[in-house]
């Protein structure tokens, strides 16, 4: 039996560096740098130190290639968001989504398109088992 490897909780800033490694497909950390928003006042060796502790939770692993240490991910996006949203459900909703949704759907944040697509995925997964 496989032992289910459980991700530590990710800053929003580790966050949004985890998500420029997985568009930019193996950066430096210059490349990194380069791909922030030129907002973010952000420094080389910032960059460094979060590339290094999103390593140590388990989420990147780095090679050398040349003088410069290339970041690949160690998980896949998938894992990261169902383990982000469980993690959000539990904490907000007692595990529960369907207060989720509603609070979407009273909100105007799910359109009628959405719903529909929701029902496809819904009768897709049902018919499936």
């Amino acid at each position: 039996m496989a032992i289910k490897k459980t991700l530590l909780p990710l800053s929003p800033s580790e966050t949004e560096i985890l998500r420029l490694v997985w568009q930019l497909d193996s950066p430096t950390v210059q490349q990194v740098c380069d791909a922030l928003p030129q907002k973010r006042t952000i420094t080389y060796a910032t960059v460094q130190t979060m590339l290094r502790r999103l390593e140590k939770k388990g989420y990147l692993k780095h090679e050398s290639r040349g003088k410069a240490y290339v970041f690949i991910p160690a998980v896949r996006k998938d894992q990261v968001l169902g383990s982000a949203v469980r993690s959000f459900i539990d904490k907000l909703f007692g595990g529960d989504a369907v207060p989720l949704v509603q609070y979407l759907a009273e909100n105007k944040h799910i359109t009628t398109e959405d719903v529909e697509q929701l029902k496809t995925l819904l009768n897709n997964s049902d018919s499936k088992k």
